[in-house]
């Protein structure tokens, strides 16, 4: 037995997102999805994270461009443009806790995940930052992952999960991976492992130095 916490990356995607949200209300489960700002300009994607949050899925902040990691952008302006801009575009589909998923530039989690500047614009805005502990890559591995994401699973009390709603043709797996995990005797949640929040409505309640690069040192966004 473990718990689980699924999460979904980088969408809304239409003809991706639509068959994950039928999956999950079938299934009675409840998950977060962490979007891309820039796709909620489109109104069909934006319909679609309307959808979820409608179903009663959490909708999570993923940065505006998903293009450069946030610790390693020396642009000053890049919480505002990164994370404001998207919380901007979520707007009424946004939580109470404002979560927030940083780009790890491929699963890592180190100092490519945040800044100075980040932070305390995380901090002001009371956002609630979310990590992970595993990452399956579906996404460069679409018909492997399941086994992979189900070891990840057993070798820990609580897997955060981070999977991607997009056209690699991954998430046609998604029912075998949730199969195989009630199987095993998973239990569901919707909350995170306290362990992948370290801030927390802008409060740190985890060391975070690991996570936050030297870029603009002492500097606010």
């Amino acid at each position: 037995m473990f718990d689980l916490t699924l999460s979904f990356d980088n969408g809304p995607e239409p003809g991706v997102t639509e068959p994950v949200l039928d999956i999950l209300r079938e299934r009675g489960l409840k998950t977060t999805f962490f979007v891309i700002g820039e796709k909620l300009a489109d109104p069909a994607r934006r319909a679609l994270a309307a959808r979820a949050h409608a179903e009663g899925h959490w909708i999570g902040n993923h940065t505006y461009t998903h293009g450069i990691p946030l610790g390693q952008q020396t642009d000053p302006a890049t919480a505002e443009a990164e994370v404001g801009r998207t919380q901007a575009a979520i707007g009424e589909l946004t939580h109470p806790q404002r979560w927030f998923r940083p780009f790890g530039g491929g699963g890592n989690l180190d100092d490519r995940l945040l800044k100075p500047s980040v932070v305390d614009h995380l901090a002001r805005h009371h956002h609630s930052c979310v990590l992970w502990n595993a990452i399956p890559r579906d996404w460069d591995d679409p018909d492997g992952w399941v086994d992979r994401a189900l070891a990840q699973c057993r070798a820990q009390p609580w897997t955060l999960i981070v999977l991607h709603d997009l056209p690699t043709g991954a998430m046609a797996h998604l029912p075998r991976f949730l199969d195989a995990a009630q199987a095993e005797g998973a239990v569901f949640h919707q909350d995170f492992p306290p362990a992948c929040v370290p801030i927390r409505r802008g409060a740190i309640a985890l060391p975070i130095d690991l996570y936050v690069s030297s870029i603009e040192q002492g500097s606010t966004s």
